[in-house]
């Protein structure tokens, strides 16, 4: 039995600001590949991670096209909705949603918590389960989300999770989830995961196989964006698992499709505002100074940007009505 995993398609019908492209056109052109794949690798079932759409309240125009592309893979499609998918990181407005539309339609069939799903080819049996985004993922016990019993007593379990499953640490407050602290039953032969763009190598835990290939969208111009080549991951299950990713040729290189203008200018200016501060704070008494007529001689004296200059007034503004002008 093959099945063909992806995730983090972001459909949508404009190009992002960090995009140089035609977005939806490169979209369509990565899911016309992935259409080839599943007909060279004669791909049994595929299985999307969630983040199918970039808003719940898409175009049903747009949602037209890529339905017909989607309707070409001419196998079942399986996903978990992600937190673009529905209304409020909440699962219950699928119903409202145009990803609730296509699996009413049996273009799209989500799995929902809860579920047991059975998939048979030649007598091998996969149970599928999965578990949409929602506001308290990565923010409980990870085994409720990230686990999964054997109930139909399959061959293998493959449960798909849109949650922010990690190999490495990310900053305080960004809810997430390391994969060293995972407790998975035995019966999670493969967790598959999305919603983390950068994905990670193929991770094994025990028996259990851990994957995230990155998201097929780029959709910012991070620096991990322009190294990254989008990819999918095609599963094997026999006798035992071998799983495969396969970068996707119809993904053009990050610097050819990502604009680093605008990240680039906010980091210089960025950049600017801390050595202004810094000048600032170097001048003695500087309480005791009317602030902005030494910002203003500051800004003559050396190459500040306007915007810069404004944005250190206003902070300077808002810091002085918060204090009551303990300032002066």
């Amino acid at each position: 039995m093959r099945l063909l995993y992806l995730t983090d398609t972001h459909i949508r019908g404009t190009s992002p600001r960090s995009r140089t492209d035609d977005f939806p056109q490169t979209i369509k052109r990565k899911l016309w590949e992935v259409k080839e794949i599943i007909q060279r690798e004669k791909v049994d079932l595929v299985l999307h991670g969630g983040d199918v759409f970039d808003r719940p309240n898409l175009s049903p125009a747009v949602v037209r096209d890529f339905v017909q592309i989607f309707q070409q893979f001419e196998v079942p499609i399986y996903a978990v909705a992600g937190n673009h998918d529905i209304y409020g990181h909440n699962p219950s407005t699928l119903d409202r949603t145009m990803l609730g539309l296509l699996d009413t339609l049996g273009i799209i069939q989500l799995l929902h918590a809860g579920e047991r799903v059975p998939f048979e080819k030649e007598g091998l049996v996969v149970q599928l389960s999965g578990q949409a985004f929602h506001l308290e993922l990565d923010r409980r016990e990870s085994s409720i989300d990230y686990g999964v019993t054997n109930e139909i007593g399959a061959d293998y379990c493959i449960h798909m999770v849109h949650g922010m499953l990690v190999d490495r640490p990310l900053p305080e407050g960004v809810a997430h989830t390391l994969i060293e602290q995972l407790s998975l039953p035995s019966a999670a032969d493969i967790l598959l995961t999305g919603h983390y763009h950068a994905g990670f190598p193929i991770q094994k835990q025990g028996g259990n196989y851990i994957v995230n290939p990155g998201a097929i969208a780029r959709v910012n111009n991070h620096p991990t964006e322009m190294m990254r080549i989008p990819q999918i991951v095609l599963i094997e299950l026999g006798e035992s698992i071998h799983i495969q990713q396969i970068p996707l040729s119809s993904a053009e290189d990050g610097e050819a499709v990502l604009d680093r203008t605008y990240l680039e200018q906010t980091a210089y200016r960025q950049k600017q505002l801390a050595s202004f501060v810094q000048e600032i704070q170097a001048v003695s008494e500087f309480q005791l100074l009317d602030f902005p007529e030494m910002i203003e001689e500051i800004s003559r004296s050396t190459d500040i940007e306007p915007a810069v200059k404004q944005e250190t007034l206003r902070r300077i503004a808002a810091v002085q009505e918060a204090e009551g002008d303990e300032w002066e």
